[in-house]
C-alpha cells in the first residue's frame, strides 16, 4: 500500500513531552502509511522509547496531536515495549494463547512463524527462564498475534544474532505485505536500512528528517558526485 498516493494511518502533529522542564520529544510531526515499514531511527538517549510511549498510550504526553485513521472501532495502535517480562511464570506456549483469546485476535503462530522466530522447541519454557534473545522472540511472536492494524516495536531486533536477526527482518516484510503496519524503533541504522520502506530520523527528541533513503539523501548538501549516500551518512548529515 506504500506505492502511489500516500494515505495516511496514523499522524502526529507537534508532540512534546519533557520531564522536569527538559525536553525528551520535542515538536515532533510526522506520517505513518498503511501497510509499510517504517523506521524511527536515532541513538540510544535520542528519545525513541519516549516517542513511542506518548503513541502506545503508556505514557502522557504534554501538546500535539496524535491521530488514527482505522476503519475499525478497537484500539488503532499495539505498543510492545523493550526489555519486558510478562507473565514471568507462564509458558511461551500458554502466553500466545492468552495473547490471542484476550485481544479476540484471528491471528495464529503457524509453523512458519514458529519456525521464522525460532520458538518450536521452547514453547514449554517459562518465560522467567528465557535467555535475553529468546524472550525477545517469544515477545515479538505475541506482538505479531494481536489483531492491531499498527504494531509498534521497541529494538525487535535487540538480543538477536545475525541469523535470527534476518529471519525476523523477512517476517516483518511479509507482515507488511500482508498489509499490516509497522512501526519499528532502531537504533543499529544497517538493521534498519535493511528491513524498513521510509525513515523518521530523530535527534535529541527532534525529529530531523522523514521519508525513504532516496528522499532523505537528496536533502544532504555538498554530496561528492557519483557517491552513494547509505542510511548512517544521510543520518550523520541531518541531525
Amino acid at each position: 500500500m506504500i506505492a502511489g498516493s500516500p494515505q495516511v494511518i496514523l499522524r502526529v502533529s507537534h508532540l512534546t513531552k519533557t520531564y522536569r522542564g527538559i525536553g525528551a520529544v520535542r515538536a515532533a510531526s510526522f506520517s505513518v502509511w498503511p501497510g509499510e515499514v517504517l523506521g524511527l531511527i536515532g541513538p540510544n538517549g535520542s528519545g525513541k522509547t519516549t516517542l513511542f510511549g506518548c503513541l502506545g498510550g503508556v505514557l502522557p504526553y504534554d501538546t500535539g496531536r496524535v491521530e488514527t485513521f482505522t476503519a475499525a472501532d478497537t484500539p488503532a495502535i499495539f505498543y510492545l515495549p523493550d526489555a519486558i517480562t510478562p507473565w514471568p511464570e507462564q509458558t511461551v506456549e500458554w502466553s500466545l494463547t492468552f495473547a490471542r483469546r484476550y485481544f479476540r485476535a484471528s491471528n495464529e503462530m503457524t509453523p512458519e512463524w514458529l519456525e521464522r522466530l525460532g520458538l518450536q522447541n521452547i514453547l514449554r519454557k517459562r518465560i522467567r527462564n528465557l535467555s535475553k534473545g529468546q524472550r525477545k522472540r517469544a515477545l515479538l511472536a505475541i506482538g505479531l498475534i494481536t489483531p492491531h492494524p499498527i504494531l509498534l516495536l521497541d529494538e525487535p531486533f535487540d538480543g538477536l544474532d545475525l541469523r535470527q536477526t534476518r529471519e525476523v527482518a523477512q517476517l516483518l516484510r511479509s507482515v507488511a505485505a500482508g498489509g499490516r503496519t509497522l512501526f519499528l524503533s532502531i537504533h543499529q541504522i544497517s538493521e534498519a536500512d535493511r528491513v524498513c520502506d521510509r525513515f523518521v530520523l530523530l535527534s535529541e527528541g527532534r525529529v530531523c528528517g522523514e521519508g525513504t533513503l532516496e528522499e532523505l539523501a537528496a536533502r544532504v548538501v555538498h554530496t561528492p558526485r557519483g557517491q552513494t549516500q547509505t542510511l548512517e551518512d544521510v543520518f550523520l548529515a541531518l541531525t
